[in-house]
């Protein structure tokens, strides 16, 4: 940048052009941009030297490369200040049209520049030139978001890596980059721009050879189906480094989509996995359905049955017992991956537990209805057997339902129904004597959606009125009320139902205090 200064000092005016055009395309900005910088400085040496209260401005002509140097006065009725003002009669002698208010230009003799005013205008220009350079970075690379660009290695700083890409400097910070991997100064890189920032001392491009978005654009470059969109990849996730798993879909049903993206023997594949260090690839057949989504994912294990959570976004898989390891992968990395994959939680169990497990159910049930509805043990096993889970099923099934049963008569299902709805009746009388010792309101208990059983677990955590309950906020909610099968949106809902009384009580007092005025201003009326 000492080029700049000199312009300033002892080269003629085409001379301060040609510099100016050679800065421009040396950083990548506009020849404006680098004149204007260059008549800042000019005028900043000029205060300098004229007085700094002066209003002093600085021009190069863009084609002659000629340097004006003015000062402004403001024309003035009264003169308070003579540096920036000049009256009107002294106005009209330079200039008869002059009004009060208008800005006249006095030329000044061009500067000569010392040591210190010419460091000073050296570092104006290279300082706006730098200021240029990054906000010409910033607007070129902030769309460039989501695309993967290539640079050499310019220095390693304590990890993290700085890449020259030719108009811009980035950085692939040290947790960007793969486990073991490293790189030297020059060496070329090819990395996915995951964010771009405005900062102090410029834009900052970060890259990422970590982000699992990296791996996709990768197959983009190596697969044309992908790049022209008839294959998609859903779904990405990655251990970088490790071992990482994709779901692709075909919009073309005639395409297959893992063969399209493996290659022929493995060659597309290849190509994305030596830029990865070696990253073993899983690609997996993308399905709209969870659990066939879930069980591909969980490939190369096989799979007997799923059960599935659709509100707590949770899956149950059951494998055979020679499978578990394989599912569960080396350190959980298998079914780690598949859960961020598909975007579920995932339960592994074997058959055997998922065997022993359904007995256990199958007993305590069974034990249940012996033991509310006092009846023997081959009456609870049935009920059991025939899908009923609670006594609210018992009590509230149509007869039909019971009579259906192998061994039931009309008399034993309704017996079995008035039994349950007695215990029911007795156990709500119960939670209601509870609730109320426990100090929970009846306001409270009005709430809609709110159990008798919901009342008793918040008055043991000291949610007894509406106000405490409408401070809640819904995921404290559900950590309090989930087991009762609550989802989030149910829990906002109450909070929501519980919080009406406050904007009610708020319109009540604004009509208040709106009636109170206007009493005061009818009191007013009939005073005068």
């Amino acid at each position: 940048m000492v080029a700049e200064t000199e312009t300033v000092t002892s080269m003629n005016r085409l001379e301060l052009l040609h510099v100016a055009d050679a800065v421009a395309r040396e950083k990548g900005i506009e020849r404006e941009t680098v004149v204007d910088a260059m008549e800042e400085a000019i005028q900043k040496a000029a205060r300098s030297k004229y007085g700094l209260e002066n209003d002093i401005r600085a021009e190069i002509d863009g084609t002659t490369g000629e340097i004006r140097i003015y000062r402004c006065l403001e024309v003035a009725e009264i003169v308070e200040n003579d540096a920036t003002e000049i009256s009107i009669a002294e106005a009209r002698e330079r200039n008869p049209d002059a009004q009060v208010g208008d800005i006249l230009a006095e030329n000044l003799p061009p500067v000569d520049f010392g040591r210190i005013a010419a460091q000073t205008a050296k570092q104006v220009i290279v300082q706006k030139v730098r200021e240029a350079e990054r906000e010409r970075q910033y607007e070129e690379y902030k769309d460039r978001i989501g695309e993967i660009v290539n640079g050499l290695v310019k220095r390693v700083e304590y990890g993290s890596i700085i890449v020259d890409l030719g108009r811009a400097e980035a950085v692939v910070r040290r947790d960007e980059l793969l486990p073991r991997e490293s790189f030297r100064v020059g060496d070329r890189v090819r990395a996915y721009v995951y964010d771009v920032r405005r900062e102090l001392r410029g834009p900052q491009i970060f890259l990422s050879r970590t982000h699992p978005q990296f791996m996709a654009k990768l197959f983009a470059q190596e697969v044309p189906e992908v790049y022209d969109s008839i294959i998609e990849i859903r779904a990405v996730a990655r251990d970088p480094g490790s071992r990482a798993k994709i779901g692709v879909f075909s919009n073309d049903t005639s395409i297959d989509p893992v063969g399209a993206c493996v290659g022929m023997r493995g060659s597309r594949v290849q190509a994305v996995v030596n830029e990865l260090q070696g990253e073993k690839i899983d690609i997996i057949q993308w399905s709209p359905d969870a659990a066939t989504f879930i069980v591909n994912a969980l490939a190369p294990a096989e799979v007997t049955k799923v059960v599935l959570d659709e509100d707590a976004q949770r899956i149950e898989v059951v494998v055979p017992d020679d499978q578990l390891s394989l599912a569960i992968g080396r350190r959980g990395q298998n079914v780690r991956l598949a859960s961020q994959l598909t975007g579920w939680d995932i339960d592994i169990l074997t058959e055997a537990e998922e065997s022993e497990r359904r007995q256990e159910e199958f007993r305590e049930r069974s034990q249940m209805f012996v033991d509310m509805l006092d009846v023997d043990e081959l009456i609870g096993q049935l009920l059991v057997t025939e899908g009923f889970a609670e006594m609210e099923e018992v009590a509230y099934v149509p007869i039909e339902e019971l009579t259906a049963i192998e061994g039931f008569d009309e008399e034993l299902a309704a017996e079995l129904s008035n039994r349950a709805r007695t215990y029911l009746e007795k156990k709500e009388v119960e939670l209601q004597q509870k609730r109320v010792e426990l100090g929970v309101t009846d306001e409270l208990a009005a709430v809609d959606g709110l159990t008798s059983t919901m009342l008793v677990v918040l008055g043991e955590n000291e949610i007894k009125t509406l106000d405490d309950f409408a401070d809640l906020a819904g995921d404290e909610l559900l950590e309090l009320l989930g087991v009762f099968g609550l989802n989030e949106t149910q829990a906002n809902e109450m909070i929501m139902a519980a919080r009406a009384h406050w904007f009610e009580d708020e319109d009540v007092a604004v009509q208040a205090e709106n009636s109170v005025v206007e009493a005061s201003e009818n009191a007013s009326e009939s005073a005068k």
